[in-house]
């Protein structure tokens, strides 16, 4: 089953258009981790296994792992979401881009020694730089269009040829890099009238949307501009109001309430 096929399915079946996000900061953590050499992996298969029931996606972060030595937990996390969770994708969030030869390492690194369902990509250095991506038709490809962050505007909403670059880009992926159907795109919460016009430009193609939780985007704006024809099409990550709901032993449980907290709510604006 290719990425986005289980990606509908999980929509439909978990009635969940939340995607967890797994960023772990050990600092953060509850100290009855604080002695356990495995405490990346232990903490984040804690969360992922709390809120399965919730998640349309769950969505590691690299970095989170690679700043700590802990890409084999990552791996390791993958394999177990993939056996206690099947049916559940998993989306690198690594936001790879590169020249064609080193992309064709990263294609490999994410879905050959992660087995991640899909990752996501920048798009600056043009279509060869994701072609190794995208030519894996059962994976996912999740390319970013309009960032969350406040520096997206530096560049994204520039005008190319009367245009914002972010609308050329949403546009190149859905007309012309597309033709695996295994495309996604990235827009912030932080920018729901941005979020409308990708929409109307992409169809139903689904689209990952951070900024909810911690950065401060609002759902029912997301819902409004964002949702597909059939009320789905959005993955709604948030990761450190998730993680981090209690700082104590009952983590694991706080974590799962706001999963399901952030599900209910979507869920009423659709």
């Amino acid at each position: 089953m290719n990425f986005i096929t289980a990606l509908k399915n999980r929509w439909s079946s978990a009635n969940s258009l939340v995607c967890v996000g797994l960023d772990p900061e050990p600092a953060k953590f509850p100290a009855k981790f604080g002695t356990d050499p495995d405490a990346i992996f232990a903490f984040c298969r804690d969360i992922a296994d709390a809120t399965a029931d919730y998640a349309c996606c769950f969505k590691p972060q690299i970095a989170h792992f690679a700043a700590h030595g802990a890409e084999d937990a990552l791996q390791r996390l993958i394999a177990h979401i993939h056996a206690t969770h099947p049916g559940i994708p998993v989306i690198l969030d690594a936001k790879r881009g590169d020249i064609g030869s080193t992309a064709e390492h990263y294609a490999a690194e994410a879905f050959d020694r992660y087995d991640a369902d899909a990752v996501t990509a920048n798009p600056y250095l043009g279509r060869d730089s994701v072609q190794p991506f995208l030519d894996r038709a059962d994976k996912g490809i999740v390319i970013l269009c309009h960032t969350s962050n406040p520096g997206a505007r530096d560049f994204q909403e520039l005008d190319v040829g009367g245009k914002p670059l972010y609308l050329r880009v949403a546009a190149t992926v859905a007309n012309k890099w597309n033709a695996n159907g295994n495309c996604a795109l990235v827009v912030g919460a932080t920018f729901p009238e941005e979020l409308a016009q990708v929409r109307m430009l992409v169809g139903d193609m689904p689209l990952l949307i951070p900024g909810v939780g911690a950065q401060g985007g609002d759902v029912a704006a997301v819902v409004r501009n964002g949702r597909s024809s059939d009320g789905s099409g959005l993955m709604i990550s948030s990761s450190r109001a998730i993680l981090y709901a209690s700082g104590g032993d009952d983590h694991a449980q706080a974590a799962r309430n706001a999963t399901k907290a952030l599900c209910d709510e979507i869920n009423r604006y659709r």
